[in-house]
């Protein structure tokens, strides 16, 4: 049987009002983030689901509550892609995925630089000589009421790349849960494959131009042009997870029969380096050699008691 996860693996951040493990060997991703303010702690992620399989198993990054996308969003086709005259090759990297999704970080172990009662920051150094090389920094920090996320990429290749980042986090999925995420657009795909095939305007189901129940359906798309502010409110606990961040896109996942949905901030398009006008007219941003790119994301929870206001649902 997989053996539990030791508390050397772990790094707890800690204060009044919130609780967060951090799994740098497990993609650099969180096992927990919880709300302290009431007599018993309330997940905001879906907590980390260890795996029950035998030895054979490998670690599934999905069972985290939230992880890293570096040094790209969601996922590429054609096997890769070339730019600016250079060829990246690109290979399925997650079992029962057609193509090579959500870069590489999320399957790497981290190295923890600092650690404080309040913060850590991790870093990894990638090398794939046919496709990214990079070192990326990862900072957790718990500041009052709030996660603060910074995500830092640096080109450690020998050509100029286009980057993006992003997160992912398994919001839990509790009881008359609305989501606030303007958005006027909305890649379409085919229902069968999260790949874009249509820029469109949003469909009046999927508008959360105003706080909105989630869709009873299943959905996996980038939706656009986002102000870079969420609320995720949960009514019957008082509660509201506000989303800031500095990236104008975001995935909504929406999966039947879930505990979780997933709102991941990013700054580009599924398979943006395939899209019409090429990645940097979709948000990626090219990185000569040594250059950096860094993205910033906010959690703020609100308490506002189980007796305050509620929003509409439709």
């Amino acid at each position: 049987m997989r053996q539990p996860m030791t508390e050397e693996e772990s790094c707890w951040l800690e204060n009044t009002h919130l609780r967060v493990q951090v799994l740098p060997a497990q993609g650099g991703g969180l096992g927990r983030f919880e709300w302290l303010g009431r007599d018993v702690a309330f997940p905001l992620l879906r907590p980390y689901r260890p795996a029950l399989a035998d030895n054979s198993a490998a670690f599934d990054p999905n069972r985290l509550a939230c992880y890293p996308l570096v040094p790209w969003s969601n996922r590429i086709s054609c096997g890769g892609f070339d730019f600016a005259g250079t060829s990246v090759a690109l290979s399925p990297n997650c079992p029962g995925e057609p193509y090579p999704i959500h870069g590489s970080g999320w399957r790497r172990a981290w190295t923890t630089q600092s650690h404080t009662a309040n913060e850590v920051q991790l870093v990894l150094d990638e090398r794939a000589p046919d496709a990214y090389s990079y070192r990326a920094m990862l900072t957790y920090a718990l500041r009052g009421d709030s996660l603060e996320i910074e995500l830092c990429v640096t080109n450690t290749g020998d050509a100029a790349l286009p980057f993006g980042l992003g997160l992912h986090p398994f919001i839990a999925l509790h009881d008359g849960v609305t989501l606030h995420a303007p958005a006027a657009r909305v890649w379409q795909n085919d229902g069968l494959s999260p790949l874009p095939l249509e820029n469109v305007p949003v469909p009046s189901d999927w508008d959360f131009r105003q706080p909105k129940v989630l869709p009873n359906e299943v959905l996996n798309h980038c939706f656009l042009s986002w102000p870079g502010k969420a609320t995720v409110h949960w009514p019957q606990q008082g509660l509201r997870l506000h989303v800031v961040a500095d990236v104008d896109a975001f995935l909504l996942y929406t999966p039947h029969d879930a505990d979780f949905f997933c709102f991941e901030p990013v700054d580009h398009p599924i398979d943006a380096v395939h899209l019409p006008g090429g990645p940097l007219a979709h948000g990626m941003t090219a990185l000569a050699p040594g250059e950096c790119l860094c993205r910033h994301f906010v959690f703020r929870v609100e308490d506002i008691g189980r007796g305050g206001p509620r929003e509409p649902t439709a």
